[in-house]
């Protein structure tokens, strides 16, 4: 809290209409933070639009930011558990970046030793980082009970998955928007960089993880022929390359001996199959994704 109050950022968050406005302004209000709000008002319907801090419900507080000359700018989902931010040039900072910023930044510059945990769709780019820090990274199912059990198992010092949610040893077991915001503003007055100035640093020292996501709604009907297709008879598309292994452990991920990885598994949420991918560039997971959607003929 000295830190932030001693820096005196300037904050634009954007609670998208949800219930995590008043403790994160509480406690930014407590640091002696200037700070707005855009979509502060409740509304049930979330003004229409999706309530998830994504690159694309996040543009009008880039905008904003920007506009306006803030420091930083802070999305969250409806119901506070997830986290997106805006880099004072409006830069879009996902969850993946989140995550390998804050744990870097626990890691190296607060001390905190110990491994971490992700889910199996969230970066590989957190596996290279541990293991340079001396480290392991543990990988679980998606569900965030997962990533919060192997934390207390293997005494982790964070865990966290690409959709937005994380948390850190001794918190609650649950994600928490509130605490990963204030956290990351924590990091940004203690070291003094923005953002995009600290994840270039470890783009330089670790490589580049551009990951790509595909989603494709399916009639019910057909959700059994790509069970067999791909659970069943575990028929893999020609990626053009040598796979180093293939996991089932939830839905089929297929590794790379590059750290690249392409996962398809249905959503346990909606009737979708997700098709994420990551690799050294966006054309390289893209390329990925497209494997799989003309094997399956999508």
């Amino acid at each position: 809290m000295k830190a932030i109050r001693d820096h005196g950022l300037r904050v634009l968050f954007d609670p998208m209409h949800g219930s995590a406005a008043y403790p994160l302004m509480t406690i930014f209000y407590t640091a002696r933070c200037t700070i707005d709000t855009i979509h502060g008002d409740r509304d049930a319907y979330f003004g229409g639009m999706m309530p998830a801090p994504t690159k694309k419900t996040l543009v009008e507080l880039a905008n904003c930011v920007v506009d306006g000359g803030y420091d930083l700018g802070i999305g969250v989902d409806g119901d506070g558990d997830r986290l997106g931010i805006i880099d004072s040039n409006g830069a879009y900072i996902g969850a993946n970046q989140i995550l390998v910023l804050l744990y870097y930044y626990l890691h190296e510059y607060k001390g905190w030793k110990g491994p971490v945990v992700r889910n199996l769709a969230t970066t590989h780019m957190l596996d290279v980082i541990a293991e340079d820090l001396g480290e392991k990274c543990f990988e679980v199912p998606v569900g965030f009970k997962y990533v919060s059990s192997k934390i207390d198992e293997v005494d982790a010092i964070l865990g966290g998955e690409s959709s937005g949610g994380l948390t850190v040893r001794g918190h609650i077991h649950g994600k928490d928007s509130v605490y990963a915001a204030s956290l990351f503003a924590e990091m940004i007055c203690k070291t003094g960089k923005s953002p995009s100035e600290l994840y270039a640093e470890l783009e330089a020292k670790y490589g580049k993880f551009e990951m790509c996501e595909f989603n494709l709604a399916f009639a019910r009907e057909a959700k059994d022929g790509i069970v067999k297709t791909v659970m069943e008879e575990r028929k893999l598309p020609d990626f053009g390359k040598n796979i180093a292994k293939v996991s089932y452990n939830d839905g089929c991920k297929v590794y790379f001996d590059d750290n690249s990885f392409v996962i398809c598994r249905f959503s346990g949420t909606e009737p979708l199959l997700r098709i994420f991918a990551e690799g050294a560039s966006a054309a390289q997971a893209e390329c990925y994704i497209k494997a799989w959607k003309d094997m399956l003929n999508v």
